[in-house]
This record gives C-alpha cells, sequence and structure tokens, in this order.
C-alpha cells in the first residue's frame, strides 16, 4: 500500500521540480523500479536533495504529531463523540492522503496534516479497543515497533534484500488485499459479512498473520524507496513524501496487529 503511494509520488515528481543535477522523471521512475543489487551511480546528490536522514526526520516529526493527537483522543474526546470525532478525522486523513500522493511538494504541509488526523483515529480506535481488551494497545505498540525493528535490522544488513521479484509479489499481495478490502466493505454495506477470515478462529488468525506479513514486506519497500531515492538525488521534498508512505505502512501494522490480538483474545 505504501510503497504503491511513494511510487505515485515519485511519479508525479515532475521535471519543472527537478533541479539541474537532478536525473529526469523518466529515469528516476525506471531506475527505482530496477533491482536495488544495482544502484545508480550517475546521479549528482546536492544538499537540496532527498536524504536518508532527511527522510528520518521527517518520519520523526510526523510520529511525534501522530503521537500527540493519538493521545489528545486517547484523553479528551468524549465517549459519546468518539465516532464522530473519528470518522471526521479518517475522511479528512484521506483527503490530505492523496493530496500528498498527487501532490508530492506539498508534502512538507499536507503530511503533518494527515499526520495529524490519522492520530485522531488511531487515538479514538486503540481506546475503543481498550475498553473492549484491557492492556492491548500496548501488547499492539510493542509488537509493531518490534516489526518495525525487525524489518529494518534484516534490511539494513541485507539479509532481506528488495529484488524487482520480492517488489511484486508484495505489490501485488498488497493491491489484493486491498481489493478484499473493498469488496467486504460494499458486502457490510448490505448486510452481509466474510466468512471466516474476520472470525476468531483459525482462519481468521491465519489471514491476520498473512496481511501483518504483508503490511511488514511493505516496510522493506520503503526503506529501498527512501535509499535509491537518496541515492539518485531526488528533489528535497520527497523526504516528507517518503517519510508519509512510512506512516501510511506503520499504521497499517499497528491497526492489523490490534485486530489479530483481538482475535486471540476472543
Amino acid at each position: 500500500m505504501a510503497n504503491k503511494i511513494l511510487e505515485k509520488t515519485l511519479g508525479n515528481a515532475s521535471s519543472e521540480d527537478l533541479r539541474p543535477g537532478y536525473a529526469s522523471p523518466g529515469q528516476v521512475a525506471q531506475d527505482v523500479s530496477s533491482n536495488s543489487n544495482n544502484p545508480p551511480t550517475d546521479f549528482v546528490v546536492t544538499s537540496d536533495s532527498m536524504s536518508v536522514t532527511g527522510s528520518a526526520r521527517a518520519a520523526l516529526v510526523l510520529f511525534a504529531i501522530l503521537i500527540a493527537s493519538g493521545t489528545w483522543a486517547w484523553i479528551s474526546i468524549p465517549n459519546e463523540q468518539l465516532g464522530i470525532y473519528v470518522l471526521g478525522s479518517l475522511i479528512l486523513a484521506l483527503i490530505f492522503g492523496l493530496v500528498t500522493t498527487f501532490k508530492p511538494h506539498l508534502a512538507r504541509i499536507t503530511a503533518p496534516i494527515y499526520a495529524l488526523l490519522e492520530g485522531v483515529v488511531l487515538g479514538g480506535i486503540s481506546r475503543i479497543f481498550e475498553d473492549a481488551y484491557n492492556g492491548i494497545v500496548v501488547q499492539a505498540v510493542l509488537a509493531t515497533a518490534s516489526i518495525v525493528f525487525v524489518m529494518y535490522t534484516l534490511y539494513s544488513t541485507r539479509i532481506l534484500k528488495v529484488t524487482e521479484r520480492f517488489r511484486k509479489v508484495v505489490i501485488g499481495a498488497t493491491l489484493g488485499i486491498m481489493v478484499f478490502y473493498m469488496i467486504t466493505l460494499l458486502m457490510s454495506l448490505f448486510g452481509a459479512r466474510m466468512p471466516l477470515v474476520w472470525d476468531s478462529g483459525i482462519m481468521g488468525i491465519a489471514f491476520s498473520v498473512f496481511v501483518i506479513a504483508i503490511a511488514a514486506s511493505n516496510l522493506a519497500l520503503d526503506f529501498d524507496f527512501i535509499e535509491r531515492g537518496s541515492q539518485q538525488g531526488l528533489p528535497k521534498y520527497m523526504n516528507w513524501a517518503a517519510a508519509y508512505g512510512l506512516i501510511v505502512t506503520i499504521v497499517w501494522i499497528y491497526i492489523e496487529v490490534l485486530r489479530l490480538l483481538a482475535k486471540a483474545r476472543n
């Protein structure tokens, strides 16, 4: 999911946004789709270029905003207004997420707003789960942090290599999951429910584990994008676009972990 967003932001990096010394959009898109074992070496990287450090700093800022707004939502929103806040913030977050995707040069502004709104959504959802299953939020946070740490370690040590085949499999599986979620959402509007996968049985738990594995694999694609985007000298605003994509993936993992733990509790 997040990798597709990053690819889209990359595709929307127009030639007008690229300064002298940057790779052309077509060349960037071509090389980002190539095997990560053969990174390009003929790009000029300047102080106005995307960097791993810049992306990391942007991600930390977005995380801080996400946690702050989530904490506020957890503590301050009355129970009777929780649903309204969550739904309203979710709709606005989707809007700003789309703006970030199609207008990545605005990511410095839209990505923090997205993090602010998404924090309210997560704070409200977390409180709902915590009311139903005492202690589940702490477990989900620790599990999510562990997944991020493990995936970063596997990627940074090159134990896990992002090849073209790996990328295609992960993106294909991610799109399949998104289509499945859309179908189940449409079914729910007509009062129907997808059997087994949303239950607390073996099939339901296995499905959640599979989705978490795919979501975690997207982290490797995000790390790979940041690394190669920095090598290719993408515009500096792509730090925020990349950080936004990373946030999307981690939020997805957290939600799926909450679902898995809830199924296990049942």
